[in-house]
This record gives structure tokens, sequence and C-alpha cells, in this order.
């Protein structure tokens, strides 16, 4: 995640620019949004944790495999 940028920008247990991995974990507890999450690092956007956006994140700066392990360790924060 460090090589992909994201921690500029997220820490585990604290909100920086964007929400902190456990704030992500909580508000997603129980449900199956790995896929969902996956889309939403690779397009970008705004809203779900404020009005700060995400910039998108293309297979050239993480691949699917390695994204995929980065939102299930989110998810498990």
């Amino acid at each position: 995640m460090a090589k992909a940028g994201c921690m500029a920008c997220h820490a585990k247990d604290k909100k920086m620019i964007g929400p902190a991995f456990k704030e992500i974990a909580a508000k997603y507890k129980g449900q199956d949004v790995v896929a969902t999450l996956m889309q939403k690092v690779r397009t970008g956007g705004k809203g779900n944790f404020g009005p700060i956006p995400m910039a998108p994140n293309p297979p050239e700066k993480i691949n699917d495999a390695d994204l995929k392990a980065a939102v299930e360790f989110i998810l498990k924060s």
C-alpha cells in the first residue's frame, strides 16, 4: 500500500486526508464489499467519507491482486 501511495492519505488508526482504515472497516463491517471498494479505489470519487475526493488508482499504480489484498487488509483493520 505504501508503494501505491495509499499511506499518503490514509493511516490505520487515525483520519488524515482520507479516512482511517479502521473507520472504513467499521462502516462496511459484515458486508461483502471487496469488489465494490476495489472499484471505488480504481475510479476515485468523493462523498463516502466527506468532501475531499480520492484520486483514481489505475492498474499501472496498483495491480488487481495487490488492490484486492489491500482492500481485504483494510476491511480487517
